[in-house]
């Protein structure tokens, strides 16, 4: 085994973070003039249109949002939202504890280190900026590349990025987006986070996993010695 990939969202991020979507996005319905649930449920309905780029960046995503809530903002109301939007996406991208090491010291056994997530422009385009950016190898995101887990592509995307056969990666996931499924289809060894020590932190992932991978760790900080002796 010579590379690990990660999923980004609950698996490198804390996920105790996770119940701050909700406030995020009525802080951005509200720049934009919208009522609030009713902008959530545009924007939990769209998933996958806006992980795949169907609308363009974010300010053409959230001028489509806006539509959905019968609104058609104002230019400096799309600028306000665009705002609201990437400062309350910067906390949901918080390393969960011990995260950074675990990656340095995975770093330094030799092993290459990728992430495949699901996610929108936001992260795209704020990855340089993040503590992760120095300790990965190579980024594979569903926004830039128009498609979604667990389409095996993605999978075969972050393996050439990273130099490796599919078949010499881990693939650790908290298990949203039925990525462990795509990581075995495509020759990976999956890894399953549990999250044990965050009580619902699974209810924020979308299309989870009908398959549990055998190999499994309650937190990251457990995976270096799972991948050791599993090597």
């Amino acid at each position: 085994m010579r590379a690990v990939v990660f999923d980004f969202f609950g698996t490198l991020t804390d996920p105790g973070v996770e119940a701050g979507r909700r406030d995020a996005a009525f802080a951005t319905a509200a720049a934009l003039g919208v009522p609030p649930e009713a902008f959530w449920t545009a924007m939990a309905s769209s998933f996958t249109e806006r992980i795949t780029g169907r609308h363009g960046d974010t300010r053409a995503t959230l001028a489509e949002m806006a539509r959905r809530c019968g609104e058609e903002p104002s230019g400096a109301r799309l600028d306000a939202a665009v705002a609201a939007h990437h400062q309350g996406s910067v906390p949901l991208w918080r390393p969960r504890p011990g995260v950074l090491g675990v990656l340095a010291g995975l770093r330094g056994r030799g092993l290459r280190l990728g992430v495949l997530s699901d996610c929108g422009a936001e992260l795209c385009q704020g990855w340089d900026g993040t503590a992760y950016a120095p300790l990965i190898d190579a980024t594979v995101f569903s926004w830039q590349e128009r498609a979604r887990k667990p389409s095996p592509r993605l999978y075969a995307t972050i393996a050439e990025r990273l130099g490796v056969a599919p078949g010499e990666c881990w693939y650790v996931g908290d298990g949203g987006s039925r990525e462990h499924q795509g990581a075995r289809d495509t020759g990976m060894r999956p890894v399953l986070v549990t999250n044990a020590g965050y009580p619902g932190a699974a209810a924020h992932r979308d299309d989870p996993d009908s398959f549990t991978p055998p190999d499994a760790v309650d937190d990251l900080t457990d995976l270096p010695a799972l991948l050791e002796t599993g090597r």
